[in-house]
Formats: structure tokens, sequence, C-alpha cells
């Protein structure tokens, strides 16, 4: 609230000033993407975000959502107009407390022109009121991120899935915190990202509250519906652990607790890796949705059922709890940079496999490196740019945890261990490229990187050497037979297939 002591001549100036169109005044509209690579329409110029608090209302029979999302930004130009991203019918556009008016143009453009335009540095509160049955909503060409369950409802998907429930800047590099708050008929749950901090209920009708309190990306926020089993324990160091599991879930329902409920133990080993975990929770839940992907929410992992059909997967849930330090807490600044999240990923369920004596680092390397012959087009594709449509391919994974091998195999594992924990440690909470990564792991070798990392990220073609340490033989270990599968190999490969399904 502005202090009243203010003299007269200041007030009229700061009354001509507002007076004045933006245009005369050189304000000019944000722009209506920030030109990724791959996804140049999602995320919006001109403004970045600070916090979201989405405050919801749900009605399982009936599948209709009421929202009311309150999105503290900051204009980094002077802006007469900007661009939020959101798929839902919106009723009402206030900011700073002033009614806005609005339109909406392509898959997910809602266009606000606020009644005083914003000024450089200006900070604002942007309340978007809205009502609509998310599961009748597609975009992107039949794509949808909410699904419904047969006692309520979850969203989760890559690259976008904020729009099917609350408005956002919705691209990676702009992280924010977040508090959700949810009102859910008294017998149906929720669950979202990080803690809950309390839970009222009234009038047959119950609200839960969320919050994350470190920065997050859009896409990895989540929020499950309907009724569960809720599992709480805390790890060997205190970290509360908070998973969730469909009522439901049939003959699946003993291999993803006995999977799941191994979150603990596992995000303790990959501290060890890893570094100090950067969360306040971690967690994950298990929907009744007809899926077999997943998906590294923060703090709390979407897994679908169809991941343990084929019995406990550990395997996956080392994949999923790895993204939050590659991934989640160092996020992508672009998303053709996803190598630095799924060969990272992946290459934690190497180490894992080590630890389970299923076969070590460097056997599944070589196992990987032989599996596909030169001329299989797995070898096309660059982990470093794959190109939107391999986004997340095969040779993102594998290929690119192999990259990871020939990185230890030059590089020693003392470097590589200590490069391995102390890039999350250096990025903690921020955004990264692989360039950056690139100019980390050289500073701690203490050497050029350049030609190891080329050959295997950004060259097409089957590299002639496969990742082998110096002096050795190359893959076939020289007596032209193809190594043996190692024994972890198959639940390693599900994590490829899983992740082929989130977008």
């Amino acid at each position: 609230m502005r202090k009243r002591l203010i003299v007269s001549a200041a007030a009229s100036a700061l009354s001509l000033f507002l007076a004045v169109p933006a245009s005369a005044a050189g304000f000019q509209p944000g722009a209506d993407g920030l030109g990724d690579p791959y996804y140049p329409t999602l995320g919006n110029g001109g403004y970045r975000v600070s916090h979201y608090d989405v405050r919801l209302k749900y009605q399982p029979a009936t599948d209709e959502l009421e929202g009311t999302t309150t999105i503290l930004a900051t204009a980094t130009q002077n802006l007469s107009r900007f661009n939020l991203d959101f798929a839902l019918k919106v009723s009402e556009v206030r900011v700073n407390g002033r009614l806005a008016t609005f339109t909406t143009s392509g898959d997910q453009e809602l266009e606000i022109t606020p009644a005083r335009p914003l000024a450089k540095g200006s900070q604002a509160a942007v309340v978007v009121r809205y009502k609509d049955v998310p599961s009748t909503v597609e975009k992107y060409g039949g794509y949808t991120a909410w699904r419904r369950t047969p006692d309520g409802a979850v969203v989760a998907g890559e690259p976008v899935s904020a729009g099917w429930w609350f408005p956002s800047n919705d691209h990676p590099s702009d992280k924010a915190t977040f508090d959700v708050s949810v009102l859910v008929p008294d017998g149906t749950q929720v669950v979202s990202n990080g803690v809950l901090t309390g839970t009222t209920s009234r009038a047959g009708w119950t609200r839960y509250n969320w919050r994350e309190d470190k920065p997050q990306a859009t896409y990895l926020a989540t929020l499950a519906i309907g009724k569960f089993d809720i599992t709480q324990d805390t790890t060997a160091g205190g970290l509360p652990v908070y998973n969730a599991y469909s009522k439901d879930l049939g003959a699946n329902a003993g291999a993803a607790r006995a999977s799941v409920e191994r979150t603990g133990e596992l995000v303790d080993w990959l501290s060890g890796y890893f570094g100090q975990y950067p969360f306040s929770s971690v967690g994950g839940v298990v929907p009744n949705v007809r899926s077999s992907g997943g998906l590294e929410t923060q703090t709390r992992v979407f897994y679908g059922p169809g991941l343990f059909a084929r019995g406990s997967n550990t395997s996956v849930v080392v994949h999923e709890l790895a993204h939050q330090w590659y991934g989640d807490s160092v996020s992508l600044s672009r998303w053709s940079d996803i190598w630095l999240n799924e060969g990272f990923a992946q290459y934690a369920q190497f180490l894992w496999s080590e630890h389970e004596n299923e076969g070590t680092a460097q056997e599944l390397a070589d196992y990987i490196y032989a599996f596909y012959p030169a001329d299989d087009p797995f070898w096309n594709v660059k982990p470093g740019d794959p190109g939107e449509e391999n986004q997340l391919s095969d040779a993102v994974y594998q290929r690119g945890a192999v990259a990871l091998q020939a990185l230890r195999n030059t590089v020693g594992d003392e470097t590589f261990f200590r490069i391995l924990k102390g890039w999350p440690t250096e990025h903690r909470y921020g955004n990264a490229t692989i360039a950056q990564f690139r100019a980390y792991a050289e500073r701690v070798a203490g050497r050029q990187l350049g030609d190891l990392l080329n050959t295997w990220l950004f060259t097409p073609g089957k590299p002639a050497t496969g990742p082998v340490p110096s002096g050795t033989a190359a893959a076939d270990r020289g007596d032209g037979r193809p190594p043996v599968e190692p024994k972890s190999w198959k639940k390693i490969r599900e994590a490829n297939s899983v992740h082929s399904e989130r977008k």
C-alpha cells in the first residue's frame, strides 16, 4: 500500500505517467514464446515468475475443475501485454487488482492486456479465474495431460501438463515455488508436490494444502486426486517420504509397493553419488490409469501401474529419483539439452546394476555398443541434440549413458565421480546447458573433453571405438563374440519405453 505522504507534484507526475498510452511510452507486448528450438511457442517473454498459488475445487463425479491461480511475476521489459500458457476456459483476469482484458489464440496462448502497463522491474500479481472439464480439452493435435481415473484424476506429462490445471509461463527455464490447495468431497484425497501442510474439512468437503518451497519447473508440477492408500516414513537421515497408491491397482498393487516403498533407501543411496538430496520431501504416486509411463514430477514421482506388470522394478525407481538431481533441481535451459536429464538418469541405473551385482556399468556400455549394428538408425540420433521427434528415443537414454561411461574411462573414477556429484551441487535449483556441463567437466578434469563429448553426443554414426578403458580391446574384446547380456539389461531398457509414453 502506497504511503500517503507524497508531495502533490510527485503525485501529479505519477498520474500523468499512468495516463500515457502504452505505445507512446515505449511499452511493447511480451513475446508469445521463448523461442525454444523444439517448442518455440512454449513459455512467454517479458516477465519471470517467482511463485504460483493454485487454488482449486474439483468434483470427481463430473470432472469439473474450478480454479483461481495467483501468479507473482516481475516484468523484464516495459509490458503493454503479456501471455500465459493455458488450455482451460477463463472467466476473469486481474493484474494488480484491476480487471484486465484477455483473449486466447493457438493451442495454449492466453493473451492478457492489463489496465495499466507494467514497467520493467515492476512486480505484478496476476489472478486468473477459470472453470472447465479438463478431460474434454485436447490440444496439440489430440494430446491431453489430464487423465480421469475411476475415483478422480491425475495430471502429468512432458513437455507440457500445466495447461490442464493452472496458467503458467510453461517452460523449464522459468522455475518458481508453488502452493497448491485443492477442495474435494470428503473421502477423496489429493496428492501434489512437496509437503502436505494441512487439511481442513467443512460441510462435506475437505481441502488439502501442499507446498513446494524450492524452484520447480511447470511440467514437474503434478496433481493426483482419488482414493489412495498412503504410506509415510522418514529416511535414515530424516527426510520425509510420502507415497500414495490407488486402492484399485489389481494385480500390479504388490509389485508397485515392493518397488516404490524402497524410495527412502534408494534416495539415500543416490545421495552418495549426487550429493545431498535437494528437496524437503520425496515419494511417489501410483494412480489407477492405463499407463506404463513414469515421470520425475518433483518430490512426488508419477508411476503408471503398467510399470509393474512384470513384477517389481527398483531400477525405474532409481531412474526417476536420479532425476530429482538431474532434471528437477538442475533443469534444462532448452529442451534440446534433454541428455542432461535422461543420460544421467539412465547412468544411475548402471550404477544400481553394479550395486546389485547384475552387471557393471562397463559391461552395460559394452553390451549397448555391440547390441546395435553400425547401420542401425539408433546411431543416427544425436543425444546432445536429438530433435523434437527423437527427444525421448532410445539413443538419448542408452547412447547418452554410454557417453558417460566413455567420460568415466577417460578421466578416471575419482574425477568422474567428483563431476557427477559436483555438477548438481554447483547448479542447484537453477538451469543449465550441455555446453556448461562440458566446461564444468573440463575444469574438474583439467583437460579438454570436446572431442570425446562431440563424438558421443553430437556426431551421427556409431563411434569407431567403444566406451572402453584406455589400452583395452574394443567392446567385443577382440574375439568376435558380442558381450553377454547383463542381468539388469531388460529392466534398464524398460525405462526407455516407459518414457516414450509421456508426451
